[in-house]
């Protein structure tokens, strides 16, 4: 599995607005969840049972609702959609990593030496611990380990597990801003175009690989 994360592309993105980047990344994670949720007869068996019983399609929904949170030039969200809107980049991110690993399955379900040392084991039944349940911290700390994240790519799911955590807190936390929250999206897209750029298709690729236009 090769690095995923990359700044190639980022300045395009930063052009676009930013009901431009969520139209993109609905219309990418869509195209994701239509192909992966159906990959039996493409996908690896036990790969293609995780996808098929796992919730893609709300990574679809999850991504047109990220528009909730960015509202109009002369609106700033309140403490609570701001919150709100990090829980729901952070599902996003989430579910995004969960779907990388399911597609490889096979390979993750192999690293035992990585999985326990991480705590992605379950030592009493004496099996891993299957990437459709994990949360977002062992994520990270699997795709830190593994080398599939750059800093850029470290960085944007460290500050979004920070800013989503406050959902839970009664004490003081930053929450960051408007600005804050949109420029992740933007990243985030940029973490979606290179995972989904490692995703196998059936040839002819331009009739089964998702776009994002």
């Amino acid at each position: 599995m090769a690095n995923i994360f990359s700044g190639n592309g980022e300045a395009n993105i930063n052009q676009m607005t930013i009901h431009d980047v969520i139209s993109r990344i609905e219309k990418l994670n869509n195209g994701i969840a239509e192909f992966w949720k159906h990959s039996n007869g493409w996908a690896q068996t036990t790969a293609a049972t995780l996808l098929g019983k796992s919730r893609l399609d709300w990574q679809a929904s999850l991504s047109s609702s990220l528009r909730l949170w960015v509202g109009d030039s002369n609106k700033t969200l309140t403490p609570a959609e701001l919150i709100l809107g990090w829980v729901n980049l952070g599902c996003l991110a989430e579910g995004t990593l969960k779907t990388f690993l399911s597609v490889f399955y096979e390979d993750f379900k192999s690293d035992i030496a990585t999985l326990k040392k991480l705590g992605i084991y379950d030592h009493k039944k004496q099996q891993i611990k299957e990437p459709d349940g994990l949360t977002l911290e062992p994520l990270r700390q699997y795709f830190t380990e593994k080398n599939l994240l750059d800093d850029d790519g470290k960085n944007l799911l460290e500050l979004i597990q920070k800013r989503r955590n406050a959902v839970h807190a009664f004490q003081d936390k930053s929450i960051g801003n408007d600005q804050e929250l949109q420029s992740s999206i933007r990243q985030y897209l940029i973490l979606l175009r290179y995972l989904h750029s490692h995703f196998p298709y059936p040839e002819p690729e331009e009739l089964y690989c998702p776009r994002e236009v």
